[in-house]
């Protein structure tokens, strides 16, 4: 059972019909509506269950503010039945059929055709509406989910509504969070309709909306004494000389992220190119498999990245398993998981529950085609993807998944557009390698350093470049301590006053 149908029959059980639900749900949408725009021409799109109950109850709503409404009929009014017919039966306005609709005429349309409830494309006239809103003179806002939408994937169904506003209740669906849905969505609003407390207890979260509240400790705290060896020593391998820049962005990254000591591990070709380049990151050199576990060994590493810029192949393959029989963390971004294409079976029996894989969309479908087989979710693909491997996969996108081995799955929407630049993502891997490098769960390395990337992308602004990542990172992160900090005060200081 989903969130929604939980939180109805709950709600049920406990003595609020449904009928009730669908007029709160009605009256929440109408007063999001009524908070953003001035009274001006609407059509509400009305289907045949509980979605177009809904529309009524909001055609009934924004005509009792002095809105001027008309209602749009999917199907004749004889052919509506269940909840929906009692709230078409208290609506006296206009109704029409959706084939007579003249987009033009209106300056606000409300769908409320089918929300989460359909699982076949749009067909028919409600087809053809879909390919016209541009003939609106105003804003769209669907009730739930914009209709034509898979709620519970987020993909669109070949055609669909486009939402500025979308409203919905009790809980997100993967279709508000995961593209292209979240996008299709626009502007989403939760709205609470009076499901009593405890409608969740004993039901899964599918995911959790990645955010600050959720990590198990902050970033950049800790006692004042520490030592920089006590913060963590992260190595990250370096490509040849030709492709050095990279594996330069994930160690800077990785030293802004909190990290105690970074050393960039460089094949003797390299060395002179990145040593121009680096001040504050150390600087070894590796030979192959072996040297390099010798140097991580004698470097005492604790966490060790190794892709960017290292190039696909059989070297690769090695450093990667060599890097695997140490104890420390793990991180394989870019080439390291494209070497792995043809044997991924092989890399995930080298992975630990401590190790971290951060694959694009490409990547991601090399080493997990099988998961492609049947329509699933990126949260379904990226829950299994951390069962297969063994470790946490951070299935990057504007709707990156993080999941655990263990089943817990968390989704960060808290991006940038304008960090689709080449080498953002090496940055990111570095944060990430940082954090493990201090120690932190590879879940919530993961989980905070795609919520600190994502921060510094928005706070940078168009125009930015992979470069200037890792100089805001040291400000993203204060922020964070600090505004954990008030809201734990808040909280202790509304805790004191309720027991008061």
């Amino acid at each position: 059972m989903d969130g929604h149908r939980a939180a109805d029959s709950f709600a049920n059980e406990n003595g609020i019909t449904g009928i009730a639900l669908m007029e709160r749900a009605g009256q929440a949408v109408a007063r999001e509506v009524a908070r953003r725009w001035a009274p001006r021409p609407v059509l509400v799109l009305c289907g045949p269950g509980n979605n177009g109950g809904d529309g009524f109850v909001v055609a009934r709503r924004l005509a009792e503010e002095g809105w001027p409404v008309d209602v749009a009929l999917f199907a004749d009014a004889a052919d509506y039945g269940g909840d929906a017919a009692a709230m078409l039966s208290k609506w006296q306005g206009r109704t029409l059929p959706m084939s007579q609709v003249d987009l033009a005429q209106y300056e606000l349309i409300i769908d409320a055709i089918f929300g989460a409830g359909l699982s076949r494309p749009l067909s028919g006239i409600v087809f053809q509406l879909a390919h016209k809103l541009d003939e609106a003179g105003g804003p769209i806002i669907a009730i739930d989910i914009p209709s034509g939408v898979v709620g519970d994937t987020g993909e669109n169904g070949g055609c669909c509504f486009r939402a500025d506003l979308t409203i919905t209740f009790h809980c997100l669906k993967p279709a508000h969070v995961l593209e292209p849905g979240r996008s299709l969505c626009g502007d989403v609003v939760l709205a609470d309709i009076g499901i009593p407390s405890g409608w969740s207890d004993g039901i899964a979260a599918e995911a959790e909306l990645n955010a600050p509240s959720l990590w198990s400790r902050l970033p950049h705290s800790g006692p004042g004494h520490i030592h920089k060896h006590q913060k963590g020593r992260l190595c990250v391998v370096s490509g040849a000389s030709t492709a050095t820049g990279a594996a330069r962005l994930a160690a800077e990254a990785g030293l802004r992220s909190g990290a105690g000591l970074v050393t960039l591990l460089s094949p003797p070709s390299a060395l002179q190119v990145n040593a121009m380049h680096l001040t504050a990151i150390m600087l070894d050199r590796f030979e192959d498999a072996q040297s390099l576990i010798d140097v991580l060994e004698a470097r005492r590493a604790t966490a060790t990245i190794i892709g960017p810029g290292c190039g696909v192949g059989e070297t690769t393959r090695q450093l990667v398993v060599a890097a695997a029989s140490r104890e420390g963390s793990l991180l394989l971004d870019a080439d390291a998981l494209t070497s792995f294409e043809e044997d991924p079976e092989s890399l995930f029996s080298h992975l630990r529950a401590h190790d971290v894989l951060t694959p694009h969309e490409g990547e991601f479908r090399r080493l997990f085609p099988d998961l492609f087989s049947h329509q699933r979710s990126k949260i379904e693909r990226t829950r299994m993807a951390a069962e297969q491997a063994g470790c946490v996969v951070l299935y990057k996108g504007p709707d990156t998944v993080i999941a655990a081995p263990d089943g817990q799955v968390r989704v960060n929407i808290h991006a940038s557009v304008n960090l689709a630049t080449a080498g953002a993502g090496d940055v990111l891997a570095g944060i990430i390698g940082g954090l493990l490098a201090r120690g932190f769960s590879s879940f919530d390395a993961a989980s905070i350093g795609a919520w600190i990337h994502g921060e510094a992308g928005i706070r940078l602004g168009a125009g930015l470049t992979a470069d200037d990542l890792p100089g805001v990172l040291p400000e993203v992160f204060a922020d964070v301590v600090r505004r954990r900090r008030i809201f734990a005060m808040r909280a202790a200081l509304n805790a004191r006053h309720n027991n008061a």
